[in-house]
């Protein structure tokens, strides 16, 4: 899939938090947003150390960083369910970062639970409309989606609508390939979720008006 990595531009990065195992499954989908979204970080997360770039980060000013988690797992003060005005003492001009705890849901409740630095930030919380939304596979849990799907959630929030899409064309390409892969079957590059990646990779925003996707904007 190396080839078909869309580099989009977006006004929002995202700040992915991997407990200890994570990156090395195949499954992760964190890397996806990695080729997708420019500006992403990611940080192995321990509850003894922090990683000093990872506290730099969270605490440069161009940044309004959001721990994106459900809002009932927090004080009811820190819950957003949607981004704070850029024109408030709290963003002033700042751009969106998204804090995604990438792990099994276990481990990213222990992550949110044991790391007191990202207790000074808002807690946004996906509402059940959005959330359904972008549901692309069924879980025995409301909160069990992929790191991508929540990332496409979040970038479409901030406006980064474009962004969003691709996300989840690709998403939709890797899961097709990865699954493929375990039958021994070759990918098809023609078939239909590739011929979407690939407009919306190659079209930008001036062919968005003519591509059908689940993605819709948030009304904030």
């Amino acid at each position: 899939m190396c080839a078909l990595r869309p580099a989009i531009s977006t006004r929002a990065a995202v700040c992915l938090i991997m407990a200890e195992f994570e990156p090395l499954k195949p499954s992760n989908t964190g890397w996806l947003i990695a080729d997708v979204v420019p500006e992403t970080y990611a940080f192995g997360w321990s509850r003894m150390d922090v990683d000093p770039a990872l506290l730099a980060l969270l605490a440069d000013p161009q940044w309004q960083p959001y721990v994106v988690f459900p809002g009932e797992f927090a004080e009811p003060a820190r819950v957003a369910t949607e981004l704070l005005p850029e024109a408030s003492d709290a963003a002033p001009g700042r751009r969106p970062l998204f804090i995604l705890l990438d792990g099994t849901w276990s481990e990213a409740r222990k992550i949110f639970r044991k790391s007191p630095y990202l207790d000074g930030y808002p807690v946004l919380s996906l509402l059940p409309e959005q959330l359904s939304r972008y549901r692309l596979r069924r879980s025995w849990h409301e909160h069990h989606f992929c790191t991508s799907e929540v990332a496409a959630l979040c970038l479409a929030l901030a406006g980064d609508l474009h962004a969003a899409q691709t996300l989840e064309a690709y998403l939709d390409v890797f899961s097709d390939r990865y699954l493929r892969a375990k039958q021994s079957v070759a990918p098809d590059a023609d078939d239909e979720v590739h011929r979407h990646l690939s407009l919306l990779a190659q079209g930008g925003d001036r062919g968005l008006d003519s591509i059908e996707s689940p993605v819709e904007p948030i009304r904030r």
